[in-house]
């Protein structure tokens, strides 16, 4: 389904844009800080790698891994996301143990040279996993101790979309992970995230301290949990449930923008990721709309446009607003 023009009476709060609940200060586990209106958020640290791209900025550091965190902490960003399964950082490594994991790639002693890492593309390709600059695998903890204490952490909490969990299951990866947040965090802001509507739940269960936000396509992909399918069906879970906050495909919401009223309304916060959010009109274009913040690759780019674009004076009338959508 193509993006497509609308109304501007379509847009929410163009004319106010609200402010953020991400204000909230049990968000810093009770340490009052001040956090901006619009979140910048670094996917999966400087930006996630995409192998078959021809833009070298996607190959430039490997993702998931602390030198890509750290290269994120010299820009003006609040948080970096990353992916979790247990306690290691990477996604869908259910079948290794920790210590095959970290043998692949580049190893942190020196003479020992890693197992050859691969990944498979989307369209089905297994091609070796080359960048720029490589870094050894990670785990939670590393990322803890190594990482710049001032940047906050959006920690997604990665399942298996074809597998079925028990929640015997779930709660034991689910405390395996706060036990390390909770050892390590300190004053360090954090986000759980998770596309896995019963995990998103039960983490929320078992602690209280830290917001968690449910993770959706927003339509842009159908799955048998119905839960997954709609930002409808997003907001009536974080409400269920007593989530602080939804992460949708940015196109999702551009698909269907009315539907930011009613989560602004219900005070829930939204976040959105995709690859829309590279593009710096995309990024305004949220803003004004009341979204809360965005998940990005770019993060040089992106950082500064939005230092650019949001904090300068802009008058923009309804016709320069719809022709915008157009464009996007």
């Amino acid at each position: 389904m193509a993006l497509k023009a609308i109304h501007i009476s379509d847009i929410p709060s163009l004319d106010i844009v609200p402010k953020s609940s991400l204000y909230s200060t049990h968000f810093y586990n009770g340490v009052e800080l001040k956090v901006p209106n619009f979140v910048v958020i670094g996917h999966r640290g400087h930006g996630m790698n995409a192998l078959q791209s021809i833009d070298q900025r996607m190959t430039a550091i490997k993702e998931n891994s602390i030198m890509s965190f750290n290269a994120a902490a010299n820009f003006p960003i609040d948080f970096i996301e990353f992916d979790v399964q247990g306690v290691v950082l990477e996604k869908r490594i259910t079948e290794l143990c920790l210590s095959e994991f970290l043998a692949y790639g580049p190893q942190r002693e020196g003479g020992k040279d890693g197992k050859v890492l691969f990944r498979k593309t989307k369209d089905g390709k297994i091609v070796q996993w080359e960048v720029e600059q490589d870094d050894p695998l990670c785990t939670l903890e590393e990322a803890f101790l190594n990482v710049e204490p001032s940047l906050g952490f959006n920690i997604e909490l990665k399942f298996d979309d074809h597998a079925v969990y028990d929640q015997d299951h779930l709660a034991h990866v689910l405390k395996s992970v706060l036990k390390v947040v909770f050892d390590h965090a300190k004053d360090r802001p954090i986000i759980f995230s998770t596309f896995h509507p019963d995990a998103a739940s039960l983490v929320k269960k078992l602690q209280s301290t830290y917001p968690v936000f449910f993770l959706t396509n927003g339509g842009c992909e159908i799955f048998e949990d119905e839960r997954r399918n709609s930002l409808e069906e997003a907001l009536k879970l974080c409400l269920e449930n007593g989530l602080q906050g939804i992460v949708s495909e940015i196109k999702g919401v551009f698909r269907n923008p009315g539907v930011v009223t009613k989560i602004k309304e219900s005070e829930i916060s939204l976040l959105t990721y995709g690859s829309l959010n590279n593009v710096p009109e995309a990024v305004y274009m949220q803003h004004l709309m009341g979204i809360d913040g965005v998940i990005v690759d770019l993060v040089q780019e992106i950082t500064e446009a939005v230092a650019n674009l949001i904090t300068s004076t802009m008058v923009v009338d309804e016709e320069g607003l719809t022709e915008g959508m157009g464009k996007l």
